[in-house]
């Protein structure tokens, strides 16, 4: 491959990377309906990505999924109650039921994904501010400090059938670097070790959506989730691992609350 070929897809890829955080970014400082709407559409996407990898004969489905779903997290979102929360099962079981074959696929990646979502925009209502900053950092840092550890030190790798790129010194040196992100955030806001000890879970939380979403492309025969965004593969592709560390956090924290007593 000549050099010019090799960096081909550099400016797109650049150009997507900049809008992603600028209107990420503003959308998590603003919050309230405009993060809500974002998150929203961004799982009815993903919803249309997955319909669309497991079942391609079936891609009329696809869309209307994604409008479901991102209408089901809206709707959870308003809601009060543990009632709210029932809504995501419905673009899940919708889906799965229109499926003759990969349903618990379908169901299973559908549910992760509705249920992500719902934790970012629940976080940013009742957590505030800081705990977005903080989740999004374990994740970045995770990610960095695996890559540039993967790189230099390489050595066994973590799962080579499923992600033969990941290897075992760049997974610990995420889990590392979540604990440093969590040590300085508890150091900041007068929290305990418990917030720690949460960011490393998050970062194995992260690693594992970043390994699921792999292995279900690898199943699918897929390269990428879907060409939505230019450069990057779909919105699976980009933010499988925040999936995973959203999920995460919701399950800690709706069974053992907040850490260190924070409020």
């Amino acid at each position: 491959m000549s050099s010019a070929g090799r960096w081909a897809d550099l400016m797109p890829r650049l150009i997507s990377a900049i809008v992603m955080v600028l209107l990420g970014g503003w959308a998590v400082w603003r919050g309230g309906v405009v993060f809500d709407l974002l998150i929203a559409a961004s799982c009815g996407g993903m919803i249309w990505e997955l319909m669309r990898m497991v079942a391609p004969d079936r891609q009329g489905l696809a869309l209307p999924l994604g409008v479901l779903s991102m209408g089901a997290v809206l709707a959870a979102a308003l809601m009060a109650g543990n009632w709210a929360v029932c809504l995501l099962f419905v673009p899940a079981i919708v889906g799965a039921a229109a499926l003759s074959a990969r349903r618990a696929i379908y169901l299973g990646f559908a549910l992760w994904a509705l249920f992500a979502a719902y934790a970012f925009i629940w976080m940013r209502s009742a957590l505030g501010l800081d705990w977005m900053i903080w989740l999004i950092s374990v994740v970045v840092a995770t990610d960095i400090a695996g890559y540039f550890a993967g790189k230099i030190f390489g050595g066994p790798k973590f799962w080579p059938r499923v992600s033969p790129k990941k290897t075992w010194s760049g997974t610990s040196a995420g889990w590392a670097a979540a604990a440093v992100v969590g040590a300085v955030f508890a150091a900041q806001a007068s929290l305990g070790f418990g917030v720690i000890m949460l960011s490393v879970l998050v970062s194995m939380a992260s690693q594992a959506g970043d390994v699921a979403e792999s292995a279900l492309k690898r199943k699918m025969g897929v390269k990428d989730s879907s060409g939505l965004i230019p450069g990057h593969g779909g919105l699976f592709d980009r933010f499988d691992g925040m999936l995973g560390a959203a999920a995460m956090v919701l399950m800690v924290l709706s069974l053992w609350g907040l850490p260190g007593g924070a409020t």
